[in-house]
């Protein structure tokens, strides 16, 4: 494993793939030396470093960002498993001491009130002091956060699926939760407790770009029913998506996770009849790879406060 990404003397450390995959996974070398707590100067020496022990460029800057050449992807992998084999032998010999160390690095999407994350990292110093966990909100919603997981960026990761989710995660249901039409308080759709949804086919929409768990759990229901929906504002925290809706922009379809926190002053909800749209969040994990003591701490916890 080790020798198969080392060059000819053998010199690659692992701070070289930390460095690596830190720029690989941020795009840029100025925040993955933000994320390492370096300076950017040390960042782009230890890399330079690394490509001349390796004898390949590993990226390559473009209209997106830092990229990653074919050599640094055919890296990636190997680098991630090499790491991940560092870190469960620190596991190994922290478990003789009786202590877990180490961090985990959650993702999360932008708004979620159905677990209360402060709360169980203030339990989860108590409990292992050693443990540092860093929270990444979603930039692309569910989907971004699955790649991210399945590149080992992330160790665990809160997402939303509509069906069954893919078999190489494992996942734990933390909640699900229908979602209602919302709509002004002097829309016609106000006063009724329910609507079929060809009912809202012409209507603009409020709702979160597409790749987001909720608006794949909205666009797919449409097309099963084989209605056209026209999205006119997107907005990447579902949060203020009432305050949009409030304003006459479009309706949308929110879940009482988010509902119940925000101002629902003006607001109408209104069940749809005749189509169960529901938000289900997961929390997951790679099944490809075994989580560390740490992830196990934090899973362990999480696990306490889902309902049984």
């Amino acid at each position: 494993m080790v020798a198969s990404i080392c060059g000819d003397n053998g010199r690659v450390e692992l701070r070289h793939l930390e460095y690596f995959l830190a720029v690989a996974e941020n795009r840029s070398f100025t925040e993955a030396a933000k994320r390492l707590h370096v300076v950017q100067s040390g960042v782009s020496a230890t890399i330079k470093a690394l490509e001349r022990e390796l004898g390949a460029e590993l990226f390559v800057r473009g209209p997106a960002g830092v990229l990653l050449t074919p050599a640094g992807e055919e890296l990636r992998p190997h680098a991630r498993e090499t790491l991940d084999a560092a870190r469960a032998a620190k596991d190994a010999v922290n478990a003789t001491l009786g202590s877990v160390r180490g961090t985990v690095t959650v993702g999360t999407l932008t708004r979620i009130n159905v677990i209360d994350l402060p709360t169980l990292l203030v339990d989860l110093h108590t409990r292992h002091p050693a443990v540092t966990v860093h929270l990444r909100a979603a930039s692309a919603g569910s989907a971004g956060l699955l790649q991210q997981l399945r590149d080992g960026d992330l160790d665990i990761a809160f997402l939303v699926f509509t069906g069954t989710p893919p078999a190489d995660l494992d996942a734990r249901l933390v909640a699900a939760v229908p979602l209602l039409l919302v709509v002004p308080t002097d829309h016609p759709l106000a006063q009724r407790n329910s609507v079929p949804l060809a009912e809202l086919a012409g209507m603009s929409f409020v709702d979160s770009p597409p790749g987001y768990g909720t608006r794949t759990v909205i666009d797919n229901a449409f097309a099963a029913a084989g209605i056209e929906r026209t999205v006119t504002v997107e907005v990447a925290d579902l949060g203020t998506a009432a305050t949009y809706i409030r304003n006459g922009l479009g309706i949308g379809l929110l879940s009482w996770a988010i509902l119940e926190d925000i101002d629902d002053s003006g607001l109408a909800t209104v069940r749809i009849a005749d189509y169960d749209l529901e938000w289900r969040l997961f929390v997951t994990t790679t099944a490809l790879r075994p989580p560390s003591a740490a992830t196990r701490a934090v899973l362990a916890l999480i696990e306490e406060r889902l309902p049984h």
